[in-house]
């Protein structure tokens, strides 16, 4: 008989239903991805990664969208290298499960948001969705997406996204590769259903080995890449009277006025 169990935190939601665990993002209005958020997750996927009995995890947002995001206000200079490694452990941790993961994702799904997203094995995404990583008109670049988004949807692609910041919707998402399928708001959740009722009935050792020899990047490039972007996000970036400017004229709700520099 299959198992229901549930878990509620401040931020993340937890179901097991059987062999697959549905991760709730629950902060509203906007799901936006704080540190507290953060550290839930971490507890949550670790919880769920030494669980034997579940071999597919499904990520989605509680509400009108996935995720709008990490929290802006974390992006500053005094904030940002614990806000980074806790991020960068989720985005570590994901890679490194060896359960089957997928993102359904609906309305929002911006900046830390697509890059949670971006990582997972699978991506169903509503067409009406609104993708994007718009950290550059904050005067900071989103360090997972230039680690990986390219090895997603090539170079130019993920030059246009992150140089420009500008949003698609999910249609373009699919057609790019962020995504595997593009489908209604209405029909997400049964075309996520149908892919989890599939990979369920399947031999999870030997999912978690399939998905270890096809991922699109290996871990330890992943590594070196995602410290090297750590590294000049807080050694250059954050130095930059602009990056600073970006923060604070977003916190202050004011155009910004670039110095260039």
């Amino acid at each position: 008989m299959a198992t229901h169990t549930r878990a509620k935190l401040s931020r993340v939601s937890v179901e097991r239903h059987a062999s697959l665990a549905r991760i709730l993002l629950s902060h509203p209005p906007v799901n936006v991805i704080d540190v507290p958020l953060m550290e839930e997750l971490n507890q949550e996927l670790a919880r769920v990664e030494s669980d034997d009995g579940v071999s597919v995890v499904v990520f989605s947002g509680a509400g009108n969208c996935f995720s709008a995001g990490a929290d802006v206000a974390a992006h500053t200079p005094d904030k940002a290298e614990e806000m980074l490694r806790k991020f960068h452990a989720v985005i570590r941790a994901v890679i490194a499960s060896r359960k089957i993961t997928i993102a359904a994702v609906h309305g929002s799904c911006l900046g830390g948001g697509a890059e949670l997203a971006m990582v997972c094995d699978m991506v169903y995404t509503a067409d009406s969705a609104t993708w994007g990583f718009p950290e550059i008109k904050l005067g900071c670049y989103p360090p997972v997406a230039a680690t990986a988004l390219a090895a997603l949807v090539g170079q130019k692609q993920a030059a246009d996204l992150i140089l420009t910041g500008r949003t698609i919707d999910g249609r373009e998402a699919a057609a790019i590769g962020l995504a595997n399928r593009a489908v209604s708001r209405e029909e997400l959740d049964a075309r996520v259903r149908e892919s989890t009722d599939h990979l369920t009935k399947l031999s999870p050792a030997a999912l978690a080995v399939a998905k270890k020899a096809i991922y699109a990047w290996d871990s330890v490039h992943f590594d070196k890449g995602l410290a090297r972007a750590e590294t000049i996000y807080l050694e250059e970036l954050l130095k930059s009277p602009d990056a600073r400017e970006g923060i604070e004229a977003f916190l202050e709700k004011r155009e910004p006025q670039w110095k260039g520099r």
